[in-house]
């Protein structure tokens, strides 16, 4: 072999090698951009209604985080009203999007805690998972992201202690689960697989759009200021019609009301009602300054019922 074929030889080995180092280069700064999410750790997202003044949150935490003491913990609430299990229902259902895939909801409001109602781990077509009770807590994200498997907890190894509390189950039993699962142990060991038709499911009727107009309901009062909070995505509600400043008839619990839509409270005299989109995206009906609630003598769920604009 001659010498220039010797030097083409090299030169060429030594454009690949280069080109190679080149390549490997730029694929460890496009990952230093874009690191994979395995990367980040597991997030549990914690809801209950235990409130603050003594250590039950704590020891929750303390539980999951020997289990894995990599995990996050979001505390998305502590003071859902007690035993409410609408309010947890709606506040899962306002948290839900802007969580990720593989994000696992703890949530604790469980009044028939001890009782024959089952504990369960739920997966949702989201690709989210819930560890709570069954007892209506999903219906409402069951209504919108959809629930395609469920499991009833029944591995002891998952559990707490050899003698469980009858009533806290928070610390024994779903603390602990939802941190397997966050752990990425293999969630359909927690226990037997259940139907997902047989979900106990909160008695609230689905928002409905049709010719005539809207038919949804009032599920929650927004904590201290009273204004109610509905089931109406604000996109359903735009196709009814009405723009800001429009007076909109409706009938809310049997009672009929006109109501001018509006973008913000102060839109409307002081004690005036209007009509909002709230900051989650739902159509909501509040008082400048007042409780709806309080004033009309509103509990929900009630019935609401809004024409089509003419």
């Amino acid at each position: 072999m001659s010498v220039s074929q010797l030097r083409r030889r090299f030169a060429a080995r030594f454009f690949t090698g280069a080109l190679i180092l080149f390549l490997l280069a730029a694929s460890a700064l496009l990952d230093g951009e874009n690191p994979p999410a395995q990367k980040y750790p597991p997030t549990i997202v914690f809801m209950t209604d235990f409130g603050l003044v003594d250590d039950s949150v704590a020891l929750c935490r303390g539980v999951m985080y020997s289990i894995m003491p990599e995990v996050r913990i979001v505390d998305l609430t502590h003071q859902v009203p007690p035993f409410s299990i609408l309010d947890g229902a709606r506040f899962l259902y306002g948290a839900t999007p802007y969580f990720p895939t593989g994000t696992v909801f703890v949530v604790v409001v469980d009044p028939g805690v001890g009782s024959s109602r089952k504990a369960i781990v739920a997966h949702s077509k989201r690709g989210q998972y819930f560890v709570l009770p069954d007892n209506g807590l999903l219906t409402l994200v069951e209504q919108r992201d959809g629930i395609d498997a469920v499991r009833v907890i029944t591995n002891s190894d998952w559990m707490i202690g050899g003698k469980l509390s009858s009533t806290f189950h928070g610390r024994d039993i779903f603390s602990p689960v939802g941190a397997h699962v966050a752990r990425g142990d293999d969630w359909t060991t927690a226990g037997p697989e259940m139907p997902v038709a047989d979900l106990v499911r909160l008695h609230l009727k689905t928002a409905a759009l049709d010719d005539r107009g809207l038919s949804a309901t009032v599920i929650a009062i927004d904590g201290p200021f009273g204004n109610l909070i509905t089931n109406v995505d604000a996109e359903d509600f735009l196709k009814l019609g009405y723009q800001h400043g429009q007076e909109i008839p409706l009938t809310l619990g049997g009672r009929d009301f006109k109501i001018p839509f509006a973008k913000t409270f102060s839109d409307v005299p002081l004690h005036h009602p209007l009509l909002y989109i709230d900051s989650r995206g739902h159509l909501a009906l509040a008082l400048n300054q007042k409780s709806f609630a309080t004033t009309y003598g509103i509990t929900p769920p009630l019935a609401l019922e809004i024409p089509k604009a003419k």
